[in-house]
C-alpha cells in the first residue's frame, strides 16, 4: 500500500474523510497520512507484523512482549496533524505509548485504544475537550494522570482490565459521565468525589480489591446498573437506598454478612445477585422492591427468609440453595414463582410444598424434602428438629468445612442396613434408571435360557443313563 510507485497518487486523496486499515499487516504509517487533512474517521486497529511462522492460533498463547511482535508505528508528529478527526481507532497493535502531542486532534469525539501496551496516558489527553468516549481497556496502565478530569464531555470511559490502583479524585469533575468500567484491576477503594457523577447510570466495579463503596454513591440518582461482584466488600452504605434508579445490582463474591434496611427503597430494582456471601439474614424491608424479578442470594448462611419478601408481587425467580434454611414463609404462596430453588442439583424449578407448624413461633411455614437445609439429628417433626441445633450452629465458622460430611434427610434402602428404620426421617427404595430395567430384563432372560438348557442336559443325560442301565443288565 505504501510502495513509491504509488503512495502518491493514494495521499493525493485530499478530500477523504474516512479510513478503514484495520485486519491488515501494516507495520508503518507514513507521515504523509497528514495530508488527509478532510479526514473524520481513522481504523487502523489490529495492525502489525506477525513473526515468521507463527499462525493465529499459536498467538493465542504467546506473550507479545516475549516474542517482540512488532506494533504499527504511529508518526510522532504528522499523525496528531489530523485536526478534523473525530473518531480513531487503535486498537490491538501492541502500542507501547500515545503521542505527546495527541491532544493537538482537538476535534476527537472517540478514541479507542483498547488491547495495547500502554503504560501511560499523555497530559496532553486532557486537550481533547470535545472527547465524548474514551476506551484504553486491557492494557498495562497503573495510574491515571490528574488532569484526566479536564475531559468535561466525556460519557463513556472504558478502564477495564489494567493494573489501576487507586481513581484520581478528580475523576469526579466528569459531570457528563454515564458509564465508568473499572473493573479487573486492583482498586481498594473509590473516591467519595465519584458522588459528584450525577449522570452516571452504569458504574462496573467488578473484580477488584474493594472493601468499601463511598456514602456519597446515594448521590447517583440516574445510576441503574452497579455491578461489584469478586470484590472484598464487608458492608453497603445506607445511602444505597437512595439510588432510586437502580434496576441491576450485582454483589456476588463478597463478604457481606448483612444488608441495608434502605434496600427496600429501590422501588426499580428488577435483578438482585448476592450469591456467595456470608449473609446471615434478609432484612424484612426488601419486601418493598416491588420491581424485583430476580432474587438469587445462594450459598450464603440465610436460617429463614423474611414473609415480608412476599411484598414484591413481581418476583419470579427464588434462588435461596446452598443455605441453612429451616423452612419457607406461607406468605410465598401468594407469589407467581416461576422458579424457587433450594439445591444446585434440583431436577424441578418448582416443587411441591406442605404446611407445617414452627413450634418455636406457632406459625404456619412451608416445607418439603429438601428442608430443613440442615442435617437431621433425631427424630422431631421436620419443621422443629433443627432448632437447637440452630442456635448453637448459627454463628459457627466451621459449617462450610462440615458441609460435605452433611448426611440428607432422605435416605435409601441400601445406604444403611444395619440402622433401625425408625430413626429415619423418610425412607425410599432406589429406582432403577430405564435403561437399568432394560439390562436387568436381558440378564434376567439370558439366565432363565441357561436354566432351561441345562435342564434340557439333565433330562438327556438321565436318558442316556437309563438306556446304559438296561444294556449292563441285558447283558
Amino acid at each position: 500500500l505504501w510502495g513509491a510507485s504509488n503512495a502518491l497518487p493514494f495521499f493525493n486523496l485530499t478530500k477523504l474523510r474516512k479510513l478503514g486499515l484495520s485486519d491488515n499487516e501494516i507495520q508503518r504509517l507514513p507521515g504523509d497520512i497528514a495530508n488527509f487533512n478532510q479526514l473524520v474517521e481513522l481504523d487502523i486497529s489490529r495492525n502489525g507484523k506477525k513473526p515468521f511462522g507463527l499462525s493465529d492460533h499459536c498467538l493465542l498463547y504467546m506473550s507479545v512482549r516475549d516474542f517482540g511482535l512488532p506494533c504499527l508505528a504511529l508518526p510522532t508528529h504528522s499523525f496528531p496533524e489530523l485536526r478534523n478527526l473525530t473518531c480513531l481507532s487503535i486498537n490491538d497493535i501492541s502500542l507501547q505509548a500515545l503521542p505527546d502531542n495527541i491532544g493537538n486532534i482537538c476535534h476527537l469525539v472517540s478514541l479507542e485504544l483498547r488491547e495495547n501496551l500502554l503504560t501511560y496516558l499523555p497530559e496532553s489527553l486532557s486537550q481533547l475537550q470535545k472527547l465524548e468516549e474514551l476506551d484504553v481497556g486491557s492494557n498495562e496502565l497503573y495510574n491515571l494522570p490528574e488532569t484526566i478530569g479536564c475531559l468535561v464531555s466525556l460519557k463513556d470511559l472504558w478502564l477495564d482490565g489494567n493494573q489501576l490502583s487507586e481513581i484520581p479524585p478528580e475523576l469526579g469533575s466528569m459531570r457528563s459521565l454515564t458509564c465508568l468500567d473499572v473493573s479487573e484491576n486492583k482498586l481498594e477503594h473509590l473516591p467519595e468525589e465519584m458522588g459528584n457523577l450525577l449522570s452516571l447510570t452504569d458504574l462496573l466495579v467488578s473484580q477488584n480489591l474493594i472493601d468499601m463503596l463511598p456514602e456519597g454513591l446515594g448521590k447517583l440518582r440516574r445510576l441503574s446498573i452497579l455491578k461489584a461482584d469478586q470484590n472484598r466488600l464487608v458492608h453497603l452504605p445506607e445511602s444505597i437506598g437512595n439510588c432510586e434508579s437502580l434496576t441491576e445490582l450485582v454483589l456476588t463474591e463478597n463478604q457481606l454478612v448483612s444488608l441495608p434496611r434502605s434496600i427496600g427503597k429501590l422501588k426499580k430494582l428488577s435483578n438482585f445477585n448476592c450469591d456467595r456471601n456470608r449473609l446471615m439474614s434478609l432484612p424484612k424491608e426488601i419486601g418493598g422492591c416491588c420491581s424485583l424479578n430476580v432474587l438469587c442470594v445462594r450459598e450464603n448462611r440465610l436460617t429463614r427468609i423474611p414473609p415480608e419478601l412476599s411484598q414484591a408481587t413481581e418476583l419470579h425467580v427464588l434462588d435461596v440453595s446452598g443455605n441453612r434454611l429451616l423452612y419457607l414463609p406461607l406468605t410465598l404462596t401468594s407469589l407467581r414463582l416461576k422458579a424457587l430453588w433450594l439445591s444446585e442439583n434440583q431436577s424441578q424449578p418448582l416443587l411441591t410444598f406442605q404446611t407445617d407448624v414452627d413450634p418455636e413461633s406457632g406459625d404456619k411455614v412451608l416445607t418439603c424434602v429438601l428442608l430443613p437445609q440442615q442435617p437431621c439429628s433425631d427424630n422431631l417433626a421436620r419443621c422443629g428438629a433443627l432448632e437447637s441445633l440452630v442456635e448453637s450452629s448459627v454463628l459457627d465458622d466451621t459449617w462450610d468445612d462440615k458441609a460435605p460430611n452433611r448426611m440428607s434427610t432422605i435416605r435409601f434402602m441400601e445406604d444403611d442396613e444395619d440402622e433401625d428404620d425408625e430413626e429415619r426421617t423418610l425412607l425410599r427404595r432406589a429406582t432403577p434408571h430405564p435403561g437399568e430395567l432394560k439390562n436387568m430384563k436381558k440378564v434376567a432372560e439370558s439366565i432363565r435360557k441357561d436354566m432351561n438348557a441345562t435342564k434340557g442336559l439333565d433330562s438327556n443325560k438321565n436318558e442316556v443313563n437309563n438306556a446304559v442301565d438296561r444294556v449292563t443288565t441285558s447283558v
